[in-house]
């Protein structure tokens, strides 16, 4: 079907989009082997998407397989961006991991040739069933958005990564298996969804499959592959040098907050399918669907000279192909509008683009600017071939500017165009369009209906560079960028960004009060331009006070900080509300600050946050002062027991020593350091030594997988994948009478109220009898977990294993979680 004028617009829009490389990198510079895959690629006209729940759901050798062997176009749909997973890299938790974890996927992508889009679905945690994950997730909104993408994206083939029957896996796989059946119909219904068919139309796809494995069976059970389709994808790929095993690796690897690193494998890879719906497939995934350009009428012209193009192709002058390339772009352009029409004419742009060595690149003097501020762009146009190319005209789309040049592009000689433009007064901050409303528990609001499904926001400002090659005129959007040159690293990218003028920052996210004495609060403001002042204020609870009650501020350059520290007093009532800071200037009012996540893998991340911490005023008793604290993965409870008035010293793994260590009151591992310290297992003797000479050791959760030493504790613990994901799941009280749950402070069901995300996670499932089990918890129709907090005394001191979330819950102020926390510190004083 031919998509209208206005359906064929917004298309594009998206997928230019979504085909350039995250916009904190430079220009792509394919080689003469990546031009063959693109001028082979060409003359498929076939689609597939992979259909699952999470970052890391993906089976990225299908992918590269898919992409890079057949030359299909190959998207993946996570439903989640992965916000509720742990991270292994750094401390960054739900939305600021959301941001990783979509930033490494589309790393992957990169890697695996594949597309990446997403629903509005939130990762709220773990969920056992899916019926859990619909009471969370709003069902309608999340297949609406799956039948978008769908309308959309075209495919041929979708494949699921898991079963749609419950029972062994996460409730969100399961339910995106169940979404996805459910979008594979919808999609061609013109009576759902509707108000889509204004962009795109309705699409009925050829088949549904299951991409399933052995390691969905249970233990014992066989794997029968007799009934189903099979695919070899462990083939060598010569002209990238890498099987798609290893490619898969490389993507997989991309993976770096989940610790998935990958080695790469050669040989016999064979991957399986269950049929779904749809036509069922004898021998092939991709059976009874055409993907040549017999698919278009009129196409065999266009198929015709692009095979020309590859039986001539010459990897040492690669330019060579351009005169039949741009035949090939004529006869396209004859042939009637359709979906394929417009894929195949951006890639065949760009494989021109490749095949002349053209260099096209916008860069900013800086990373940021404010709506209305002018902004010094440098454009590079290099030719580096000898084929004639004239550059005609540039467009400041962000700008609506555009500038006429009719400028010859001499082979190896660098056009350099440098021009101040403004942003628009009206611009959007660069805010992830996702988190730029309030949303639920389950899903984010997005208000802009043809963002949905985006990986990222479109580039903060795209430039738009129009050119003639023989005559013939191509057209190129370019994000601009911001580059510099590291005296270590190099050539270095960031994404060019739309900020507010100014920004206002707490430095913690919580403030705890155990008493009536006042507390330090430090606000950062921060110019994001030139010549600014104005005053800083906190908006506090009912019956408390800051001193000073203001402050003024006068930033004269961009950039500029200055820190003002207030004295709050609180209240004399216990309470749980909010501290949040504002600053007035240019006749406004700001709430928000900046947040940056920097990490080599991934281009930096900038997010807006409101300025707000949460207040706790709380009756909270402790003994002890100094607390010795060994981050593993990486988490916030060192600020959080800084909060209450401890003494924390972070340690390294050489700093355990049994004599170092007993000047400490308590020592606590951090979230799966067992995991991730590779030599805790040489210095785990000193630990117990510590333990035996009268210390209390504070182990936190870690996975059974990947234990650096499975000697936990003074006497044999098992982990297990035991957890509860239901954050108000009743907890009983195993032992009424212990210490942990009296001293020093009183432990009451109330300390279990308000608890986010889950209870606990990787709960011991068997343990030696010195350990003695305090809680018993469950999920609703399980059995009860009792292994959530085991407590062991051994020689003088104490040994304590947790499960439960402290890393969620210190964070986010839960009281209760403060007091017991404390308790376990208090151990033996």
């Amino acid at each position: 079907m031919a998509l209208t004028r206005t359906a064929t617009w917004a298309w594009l829009l998206s997928f230019v989009l979504l085909a350039a490389p995250s916009f904190g990198q430079g220009p792509r510079k394919p080689n003469a082997a990546d031009i063959r895959q693109a001028l082979e690629k060409l003359n498929v006209l076939g689609s597939v998407l992979y259909f699952a729940a999470h970052p890391d759901d993906e089976n990225t050798r299908l992918i590269a397989f898919l992409a890079n062997e057949r030359k299909l176009r190959t998207g993946y749909l996570s439903l989640t961006r992965g916000d509720g997973g742990q991270n292994l890299i750094g401390p960054e938790i739900r939305e600021e991991l959301g941001l990783i974890r979509t930033q490494e996927l589309l790393q992957a992508r990169q890697i695996d040739g594949g597309e990446q889009f997403f629903s509005r679905a939130n990762d709220f945690g773990f969920s056992k069933n899916p019926a859990e994950t619909f009471t969370i997730w709003n069902r309608e909104q999340v297949l609406a958005d799956a039948v978008w993408t769908i309308r959309k994206f075209r495919p041929d083939v979708i494949i699921t990564r898991f079963s749609p029957v419950p029972g062994g896996t996460h409730g969100h796989h399961t339910a995106s298996a169940i979404i996805a059946q459910e979008a594979f119909e919808a999609a061609a219904d013109p009576k759902r969804f509707p108000e889509q068919l204004k962009t795109v139309e309705v699409w009925q796809a050829r088949r549904l499959v299951w991409n399933t494995s052995s390691f969905f069976y249970g233990q014992g059970q066989k794997f029968d592959t007799s009934n189903k389709l099979t695919l070899e994808t462990g083939l060598y790929n010569p002209l990238l040098g890498k099987s798609y095993n290893e490619i898969s690796a490389e993507s997989r690897s991309m993976h770096k907050s989940q610790g998935f690193g990958s080695s790469g494998s050669r040989g016999e890879a064979l991957e399986y399918f269950e049929h779904l719906k749809g036509d069922r497939a004898q021998s092939d995934l991709v059976e009874g669907v055409t993907t040549t350009w017999n698919r278009l009428k009129g196409g065999e012209s266009v198929g015709k000279i692009i095979s020309e193009a590859i039986r001539n192709y010459n990897p040492a002058n690669p330019s060579a192909s351009v005169p039949t390339l741009l035949k090939a772009t004529s006869a396209l352009a004859k042939l009637p509008n359709s979906y394929w029409k417009q894929v195949k004419q951006e890639e065949l742009d760009q494989v021109i683009k490749a095949c002349l060595g053209l260099y096209l690149e916008a860069t900013a003097r800086d990373y940021s600017a404010t709506p209305g501020e002018a902004v010094n762009i440098q454009l590079e146009a290099t030719n580096r071939s000898a084929v004639p190319v004239t550059l005609t005209q540039v467009e400041y789309l962000f700008a609506k500017r555009d500038t006429t040049v009719q400028q010859k592009l001499e082979n190896g000689k660098p056009l350099m165009l440098r021009v101040s433009v403004p942003i628009s007064p009206s611009a959007m901050y660069s805010q992830p369009y996702w988190l730029r409303l309030p949303g639920t528990t389950g899903m984010f609001r997005v208000d802009e209906p043809e963002l949905i499904g985006l990986p990222e926001n479109p580039a903060a400002a795209q430039v738009r560079v129009q050119v003639t090659v023989q005559g013939q005129p191509l057209s190129f959007t370019l994000p601009v960028v911001y580059k510099r040159t590291d005296p270590v690293e190099g050539e270095q990218y960031r994404p060019f960004v739309v900020t507010q003028p100014v920004f206002v920052n707490l430095t913690e996210k919580v403030y705890v009060f155990p008493d009536a004495q006042p507390k330090p609060v430090t606000v950062r403001v921060r110019a994001g331009q030139n010549s600014l002042e104005g005053q800083v204020t906190l908006r506090l609870p009912q019956g408390w006070r800051a001193a000073p009650a203001s402050a003024d501020f006068k930033l004269n350059q961009k950039g500029a900080e200055q820190t003002f520290t207030f004295q709050v007093y609180p209240g004399a009532q216990e309470t749980e509300s909010t501290i949040s800071a504002a600053v007035s200037t240019l006749g406004r009012n700001f709430t928000q600050g900046l947040k940056t996540i920097e990490y080599a893998h991934i281009p930096t991340q900038t997010l807006f946050s409101e300025s707000e911490a949460k207040a706790v005023k709380l009756d909270i008793k402790r003994k002890g002062q100094r607390i010795g604290y060994l981050m593993g993965a990486g988490d916030e409870i060192p600020a959080s027991l800084q909060q209450i008035g401890y003494t924390v010293d972070q340690l390294q793994v050489d700093d355990l020593s049994a004599a170092n260590l007993q000047k400490y009151d308590a020592v606590v591992t951090g979230v799966r350091a067992y995991n991730t310290l590779e030599r805790l297992k040489f210095q785990q003797p000193q630990l117990l030594e510590y333990v035996r000479n009268g210390g209390t050791l504070v182990v936190q959760y870690n996975v059974s997988n990947g234990l650096v030493t499975s000697e936990l504790g003074p006497y044999p613990l098992k982990l297990s994948n035991d957890r509860v994901t239901v954050e108000d799941a009743e907890v009983r009280f195993l032992k009424p009478d212990h210490a942990v749950l009296n001293s020093p402070n009183k432990i009451t069901q109330k300390d279990f109220t308000g608890w986010v995300q889950e209870r606990g996670l990787y709960f011991p499932n068997q343990w030696a009898p010195e350990y003695e089990a305090i809680l018993s918890m469950n999920d609703p129709g399980e059995t009860a977990k009792e292994g959530s907090l085991m407590v062991a005394k051994y020689g003088k001191g104490h040994f304590v294993y947790s499960g439960l979330s402290f890393f969620r819950e210190l964070p986010a102020g839960v009281p209760g979680a403060y007091r017991l926390f404390v308790n376990l510190l208090s151990l033996g004083k």
